[in-house]
């Protein structure tokens, strides 16, 4: 039994309950104060960085949700086991959550090589990945901003493959989306703020993701959303060290040696 159980199939809030967590948790990161103390950047380097306006990012993630909302629609559908009555069997606790743990590895693994790819090849990244990158400072709303072939390729294509050979079913994919979408904002935020419970429990964090954003380490750091496991195995892992600015806030700094 969920709550959603008489108001809404497990179709429609696995494809449109990801949409709408996205909006609440950036959108709560978005009002939050300046909290200049808890920045990974200055107001000032946002605003003197960032190369696209907050409007266009907005435009950008509400066509990928488009296409991800369509694509998730036709997945259920072909992939439904619900009998003649409507109802699917759920599997039991312990294997939902082995499927998840099956899809996080999944997605990890296809993000880190078509992200890394995308890096590598001249073309792609010029005139597809790079349109991310605009964002030089990240914020949270603009965690899904992507070229729209990079949204298809990386984001929507990977969680289909993820949905698909974990086995999962609508129901656990809404969980499993909606923490995946959670973690890529949290991810995105720019907030280095005590007791953030993805900063305590991932290596791969809102620091780890802005060390990839800044010049000196876009060919490190790939892995995304989860773990860093790929960039460890493959020599793309660039650890950080956070210091504190003397006028507020912390700066995330390649560590070399």
């Amino acid at each position: 039994m969920v709550f959603w159980e008489g108001y809404a199939s497990d179709e429609t809030m696995g494809t449109f309950a990801p949409i709408v967590v996205y909006w609440l948790y950036a959108g709560f990161y978005q009002m939050l104060p300046p909290l200049d103390d808890y920045r990974l950047h200055t107001r000032k380097e946002e605003y003197e960085k960032n190369l696209v306006p907050l409007s266009a990012v907005v435009k950008g993630v509400l066509l990928q949700q488009l296409v991800q909302a369509t694509v998730a629609q036709a997945l259920f559908l072909l992939t439904s086991t619900a009998d003649a009555s409507g109802v699917t069997t759920q599997p039991l606790i312990p294997v939902q959550i082995v499927q998840i743990l099956i899809a996080m590895f999944v997605m990890d693994t296809w993000q880190y090589f078509v992200h890394r790819y995308m890096h590598q090849n001249k073309f792609l990244y010029r005139h597809v990945h790079s349109q991310h990158h605009r964002l030089v400072v990240p914020y949270a709303i603009g965690a899904l901003y992507n070229h729209p072939l990079e949204g298809l390729l990386l984001d929507t294509l990977g969680g289909a493959i993820s949905f698909l050979v974990s086995g999962m079913t609508a129901r656990t994919a809404v969980i499993f989306f909606c923490f995946a979408v959670i973690k890529t904002v949290d991810d995105h935020c720019g907030l280095w703020l005590p007791g953030n419970i993805f900063h305590l429990f991932f290596q791969n964090n809102t620091a780890y993701h802005d060390i990839h954003h800044q010049l000196p380490g876009t060919k490190f750091n790939y892995s995304q959303p989860f773990f860093s496991i790929w960039d460890r195995l493959l020599g793309t892992h660039m650890p950080y060290k956070l210091v504190k600015r003397p006028e507020g806030g912390f700066e995330a700094r390649l560590k070399k040696d």
